[in-house]
């Protein structure tokens, strides 16, 4: 441990300097633990894997500076998943909010370490948690931070995977949070291993005109200096940053060579005051001294970007003709626009804060991730991804209220960020007093009214054009309402007249019915019905059509039924007879064709004439019907024991057909209670697939749960057991 008091030191020093509270003891405490639980491990670069943590840990503190439990959190982040000290221990010696952050932290990279996030709800959890603690998320960015600092000792292969994650999670992350001076550096880092060649030639061009730059920036300050003296404004101009992945993104925008993007030139003016007019008399002198772009001005000071972020933007007409980006700001804004959420904690007394000024960004947040409209994983992650890296517009309402909203956005995203009804019976539209199309893009500084009618309904029209998260959800949502009630009307409609006309079919013949009609799936078919239910009669004739008895042609080969009766047969081999309960006695019978029992069935018999006694299973649609009619000749009966431990199945199985669907069913399967799969008979037409597996089963629970497991695989449809081989 001796080498590494140094670094301890180091730490504390950190802390001290950015920290209004730091327990020294706490965090030497985790140091410690730190060092212990990884004093055998190493990184890809042969360093101390200790070292890590502790470099998540100095960012933290220096560059975040939130507090000193976020410290130890990140001194503790990799503990409980690489090491013996699980969450319990850290729990125990380090108190629970300790122990939730790591946890938080630990569940984040479980998260990304899969190439494809599997569970959307467990992600919408995990995201909602930060609501309550962000911290846990601000860990995470130092982490990948140091992970991106450090990424040379990758494959490239490892580095390109590392650095889309962080450009499409990460930075977008950082964006939100204001934390502006990390977002810039994992940009560029990000861009550096992604397109090293233009990284090159990027920062290269920017070296070689390093001191030019550097020569016209003091030239063109010294006189802004001049007069701010002159006003008793205490300040700082210092050059900003040139950030490679911005100017890069700006060249291929705007189809520009690299000495035309006049933002190389551009400088910072931080006032030391708590007086933000001073910022509008610091624009007042620069404009005095070059002419501004009236088009380039942006006040963020009255109107702060949703993060908290607050300036000056201007842009003005400087020596020589050249362009020069200028923003003033003061100096807790300058601390906000770096540091994000974590400056704006620095200046409360206890952590976690919910005021005014966090309370927009958690609303959003609840807003964004307390849907539960998205199914698909990446359909979940494109919509959080674009809405954590949205440009922000400004917008009035008639009343003169302020609305920020996305760039890009339309009338209808305006509706429903005032209220979901307004926005689903939006009906027209009017943009500073003129009526417009309901898919006009709205301009900052816009007047936007919106006119509603009880008898408008939202169409999946909207949806190709809105970009707020909450209208695309409430779209979304009430198309599926409305698509699930067409479902429901249409099923009743056709079940009420297939029961009428006494006709019967399986859910797999029904879905080759559908596929011969061009009809991708049941549901379809319901919802066409439930939309025109005079198409009942229509679909009704082609069924019966397509039921309609035909003769066999000897010279083709045996058919799909033909094989599952020899199966089921050699089932019904394990236990010859039959027993009528009550009865020591064993009677003639066959097995009804309409429903196939087999060993392990509930069963009941029926006495028909000139057959004997017919064996059905309890749930067959026949004898419910028979008992119903003819109850007293239903007479209960039962398999004799057998000493067999499993029997034959047959299983149907139809669905959308996709690449690799047959392998993932036949690995559901066999992965079970490692089912033996006999045969497999599947086909394809139409994009759409319908087969049957014969396996052996122990049990009819093993048997359900082998249907549950496959109708939970994307693209299938039905799964069910074969009843019917006539």
């Amino acid at each position: 441990m001796a080498p590494y008091d140094k670094k301890l030191d180091q730490l504390l020093f950190e802390c001290k300097t950015h920290l209004k509270h730091v327990d020294e003891d706490l965090i030497k405490r985790a140091f410690e633990l730190s060092y212990t639980a990884h004093q055998h491990d190493k990184r890809e670069s042969g360093d101390p894997y200790f070292y890590h943590p502790f470099e998540v840990a100095m960012i933290v503190a220096k560059e975040i500076a939130i507090d000193d439990v976020t410290v130890v959190c990140a001194l503790l982040h990799d503990v409980p998943e690489d090491t013996k000290f699980d969450l319990s221990y850290i729990r125990t010696n380090y108190g629970d909010n300790v122990a939730e952050i790591v946890d938080g932290a630990t569940k984040i990279s479980d998260m990304f370490k899969s190439r494809e996030i599997v569970t959307v709800e467990n992600y919408r959890k995990l995201l909602l948690s930060m609501v309550n603690d962000i911290r846990v998320i601000l860990v995470k960015i130092a982490d990948r931070l140091h992970n991106m600092r450090t990424l040379e000792f990758l494959k490239i292969e490892r580095q390109q995977k590392i650095s889309k994650e962080t450009l499409d999670i990460y930075v977008p992350f950082a964006h939100r949070f204001g934390l502006g001076k990390i977002k810039w550096e994992l940009e560029d880092l990000s861009f550096k291993y992604l397109y090293p060649v233009e990284y090159d030639e990027v920062a290269k061009a920017v070296n070689s005109k390093r001191k030019t730059r550097e020569n016209y920036i003091k030239r063109f300050t010294d006189p802004i200096t001049t007069l701010l003296k002159n006003e008793n404004i205490k300040f700082e101009i210092v050059g900003r940053p040139k950030h490679l992945y911005s100017i890069w993104n700006k060249m291929k925008k705007r189809s520009k060579i690299i000495d035309e993007i006049y933002d190389l030139f551009a400088v910072r003016i931080i006032l030391d005051t708590a007086d933000k007019n001073k910022c509008f008399t610091a624009y007042g002198l620069v404009t005095e001294l070059y002419k501004p772009i009236s088009e380039r001005f942006k006040d963020y000071i009255s109107i702060p970007k949703k993060n908290g972020y607050q300036s000056i933007h201007t842009t003005v007409v400087g020596l020589n003709g050249k362009m020069v980006e200028i923003q003033i700001r003061t100096k807790r804004m300058d601390e906000i626009a770096e540091r994000g959420i974590a400056a704006h904690w620095a200046y409360k007394e206890e952590i976690p804060v919910v005021d005014n000024e966090m309370l927009t960004w958690i609303s959003w947040v609840k807003d964004m991730f307390g849907s539960s409209e998205y199914s698909d994983p990446k359909e979940l992650l494109e919509s959080f991804k674009l809405n954590l890296y949205q440009d922000e517009i400004y917008i009035f309402t008639p009343k003169g209220e302020l609305k920020i909203l996305p760039k890009g956005s339309t009338p209808i995203d305006f509706a429903y960020d005032i209220h979901t009804d307004i926005g689903t019976h939006t009906i027209g539209a009017k943009i500073n007093g003129r009526i417009v199309p309901l898919n006009t893009i709205i301009k900052s500084g816009d007047q936007v009214e919106i006119i509603t009618s009880k008898k408008q309904f939202p169409n999946a029209d909207w949806d190709k054009f809105v970009v707020t998260h909450k209208a695309k959800s409430q779209i979304r949502k009430w198309l599926k309402d409305q698509e699930r009630l067409h479902i429901n009307t249409g099923k009743n409609i056709w079940d009420k007249k297939i029961s009428k006309n006494k006709i019967m079919i399986s859910d797999a013949d029904f879905v080759k019915f559908l596929s011969h009609h061009k009809i991708e799936s049941i549901p379809d078919f319901y919802e066409k019905i439930g939309k025109d239910s005079e198409l009942v009669e229509h679909y009704l004739g082609l069924l019966k059509l397509f039921l309609k008895p035909h003769k066999e042609d000897p010279s083709k080969p045996k058919s799909e039924s033909s094989i599952f009766k020899k199966f089921i047969q050699t089932a019904r081999n394990i236990a010859q007879e039959i027993n009528i309960l009550g009865s020591t006695s064993q009677f003639q019978h066959s097995f009804a064709k309409c429903c196939n029992p087999i060993p392990g069935d509930e069963i009941v018999g029926f006495v028909s004439t000139g057959e004997g006694l017919k064996i059905h299973r309890h749930n067959c649609r026949n004898i419910i019907l028979l008992q119903q009619e003819k109850d007293e000749r239903v007479v209960e009966v039962g398999w004799p024991k057998t000493n067999e431990s499993e029997f034959l199945c047959g299983i149907r199985i139809a669905g959308n057909d996709r690449s690799g669907i047959l392998q993932e069913i036949s690995k559901t399967i066999s992965e079970y209670q490692n089912t033996n799969i006999r045969s497999v008979n599947l086909t394809s037409k139409n994009k759409m697939m319908d087969g049957n597996f014969i396996i052996y089963v122990k049990s009819l629970i093993h048997l359900n749960n082998i249907i549950d497991r496959v109708k939970r695989i994307k693209g299938v449809v039905t799964v069910e057991r074969f009843e019917s081989y006539a």
